[in-house]
């Protein structure tokens, strides 16, 4: 199967449901150990990007990472283009449940356009390096007015034989509560999708936002790559 019939015959109910309850949910492998393999190996490749952030020099935490340049490559522009559709549609609810107006087209390229509209023109996915030692302070990935709630992160190299450590870890802030913080275990190839910014969360009283942050644990051996689908372009 092609990439968006992988994607489109994921278990969406599923997914959805896992959303809404925790805030993020895993995909089981999607991308062949080649396919990683490639998109790891094009780090090296300056023409496929258009910046490199340094983290340690923002105080990001330890490591690297690239934003890729229009036009994406190829299995990296297949991704965000299938994982739009059914994750708008998770998106338009949750919109919906905290009582914000705002809704997201059904397709990537008419929410590309309302972005380049605002002055959010320049590629946001991009391709993460980690060494021993690095880690990812929490952090949300908001670039602009518009953001599209959801994100989709994909553990390229293989655990316990590329690397050791670097965990993904998500945490959750509820009001008047102290936050919660979630391991999630990735295979190689896998995808977590997560809420980049707040999800809505039923409680007795009605639905309230709950914000949401996201890292990665010192890596305490060998090498890890990430690549990041990230919806909305940045200004």
């Amino acid at each position: 199967m092609s990439l968006a019939e992988k994607i489109a015959s994921l278990d969406w109910p599923r997914l959805s449901a896992e959303l809404d309850e925790r805030g993020h949910a895993t995909t089981g492998p999607l991308l062949s150990a080649d396919e990683c393999k490639q998109l790891a190996a094009g780090y090296n490749d300056g023409t496929q990007f258009r910046s490199r952030v340094v983290m340690a020099r923002h105080g990001f935490g330890r490591g690297e990472y690239q934003y890729y340049s229009y036009p994406l490559p190829g299995i990296v522009q297949q991704l965000r283009e299938a994982f739009y559709p059914p994750l708008a549609s998770v998106a338009n609810r949750w919109n919906a449940a905290l009582g914000l107006a705002a809704s997201f087209p059904p397709d990537l390229a008419q929410f590309l356009e309302q972005c380049h509209a605002a002055g959010q023109t320049r590629p946001t996915p991009l391709l993460l390096k980690y060494g021993k030692d690095d880690y990812n302070c929490l952090h949300q990935d908001l670039y602009g007015e518009l953001v599209f709630p959801l994100q989709v992160a994909f553990l390229l190299s293989e655990p316990r034989l590329d690397f050791t450590g670097g965990e993904f870890v998500l945490t959750e802030q509820r009001p008047r509560m102290q936050s919660r913080a979630t391991v999630v275990p990735l295979q190689q190839g896998e995808a977590v999708i997560f809420a980049v910014n707040h999800r809505p969360q039923r409680g007795t009283r009605g639905t309230y936002r709950v914000a949401m942050r996201h890292g990665v644990s010192p890596i305490r051996s060998g090498e890890r790559f990430t690549a990041g689908v990230i919806f909305h372009d940045a200004r």
